[in-house]
């Protein structure tokens, strides 16, 4: 059987970073995500809020680089968990268990709130500008005429 998800979407809220009682890190956070298509009435596209659970390393990772509002990407295995609520009736909720997290953006575009991530500071490198470029001009010596005839030419 395969039991893979990818989702990709917005952190509701900055990751809970917790440890278990043997110190194993566990993160756990929830990602908002737009559904690909909108109702046929014209109304807004709804957005799914997906728990997910990160362990160890990957909860690490996630909990140190990620705050709310920035893209994440994650991958993992879709798992439904049963449990009983306060008042004894039986609910069962899904949630991801990541396997692996990307960054969805970059910082310049999911900073919205101020944090350094870090106190690290990242731009994105820029692309050269094309349009304002000349080639230096060669000595005339380094061209020679072609005695041939183009009309000769097959193409």
């Amino acid at each position: 059987m395969l039991n893979h998800i990818t989702v990709m979407g917005r952190l509701v809220r900055d990751p809970e970073l917790r440890r278990t009682g043997s110190g194993v890190a566990v993160a756990s956070f929830c990602v908002a995500v737009d559904r690909d298509f909108a109702p046929k009435d014209g109304g807004e596209r709804k957005t799914d809020f997906i728990n997910c659970v990160a362990w160890r390393q990957t909860g690490e990772f996630i909990s140190k680089y990620f705050a709310k509002g920035r893209m994440i990407v994650v991958d993992g295995r879709l798992e439904m968990r049963d449990w009983t609520d306060r008042d004894g009736n039986k609910r069962t909720s899904a949630e991801i268990n990541v396997d692996n997290a990307y960054f969805g953006d970059s910082k310049r575009d999911g900073d919205n709130s101020g944090s350094s991530f870090g106190g690290n500071t990242y731009s994105a490198p820029t692309a050269p500008s094309y349009g304002s470029y000349s080639a230096p001009a060669a000595p005339a010596s380094d061209f020679a005429m072609l005695d041939d005839d183009d009309a000769q030419l097959p193409f």
